[in-house]
């Protein structure tokens, strides 16, 4: 017997950063730390891996969402710290690195048909999160940056390089990692991180009128549809080292860790 759940709820109860509900054949996912700008903890990652690696085959549409005023404001900076701390040499980065690229396969791979649902700011992981769905609408007050340079780290988290750059272009893509800079909705929806852009009030209207559609779609063709488009996508891609991301996370924030250029050798994550 499949339950309805007509209010956000805990996966199991047990869940603490992340909400889901089923609404008919759509399913909305809710990154729920709102306090912390939804920041991603090793935690939030095993509640997603659990949600968005199986969901039931009768789902269509995973909607993706934040609690609060911000999307997600990247990496827990504390955490990311205390994984140093514990080991200089970052096992914990490396452990939290590959749930992290799990959960943005899951996404990206997944057979329903998954949307962005974008507020306020989108940093760092939460942009990746964003830029693993298939469809990504933003409020026009969102506001998107990547500043693991300036943090002393590589731009590799859950494969967001390689997606980036095949969505946005590299010559592109290389002034906003290289600079570090916040571009705002329209930018995003000229770069195509976005596809569209609608006032904040407007933004669960806008999912919907993608999801309805979706849903009346003969489930083998929808299914045969997306693994058609991820395996062109893939193809245009002549390389694709996402699998290592975990271990230059780690191997650059231990060397920076370590490095007097570091200077208090406090690294930060993605926010």
């Amino acid at each position: 017997m499949k339950l309805s759940l007509p209010d956000f709820l805990t996966a199991g109860d047990r869940s603490t950063t992340v909400r889901s509900r089923r609404e008919g054949a759509v399913l909305h996912v809710e990154l729920h730390a709102p306090t912390s700008g939804n920041a991603v903890t090793e935690a939030m990652l095993d509640e997603l891996l659990a949600i968005v690696v199986a969901p039931d085959p009768e789902v269509r549409v995973l909607v993706l969402s934040g609690a609060g005023d911000d999307f997600c404001l990247g990496g827990d900076r504390t955490e990311f710290g205390q994984w140093l701390e514990e080991d200089p040499a970052g096992r914990g980065i490396r452990i939290a690195g590959e749930k992290a690229r799990r959960v943005c396969e899951a996404i990206s791979g997944s057979r329903a048909v998954t949307i962005a649902r974008v507020q306020g700011k989108a940093v760092g992981a939460g942009f990746a999160l964003a830029l693993a769905c298939d469809l990504r609408v933003g409020a026009d007050t969102a506001a998107f940056r990547l500043p693991e340079l300036a943090l002393g780290l590589p731009t590799a988290w859950g494969g967001l390089l390689p997606r980036l750059i095949h969505e946005v272009g590299a010559a592109r893509v290389r002034e906003l990692i290289l600079t570090g800079r916040a571009f705002d909705a329209a930018e995003a929806r000229e770069l195509s991180v976005l596809q569209r852009v609608v006032p904040e009030a407007e933004l669960d209207a806008a999912v919907a009128a993608w999801a309805k559609p979706v849903v009346r779609r003969p489930e083998a063709a929808l299914r045969v549809t997306k693994a058609l488009l991820n395996s062109y996508a893939a193809a245009t891609r002549l390389a694709d080292p996402s699998f290592l991301d975990a271990e230059l996370m780690a191997s650059v924030a231990a060397a920076t860790r370590r490095s007097p250029a570091g200077g208090d050798g406090s690294v930060g994550s993605h926010s």
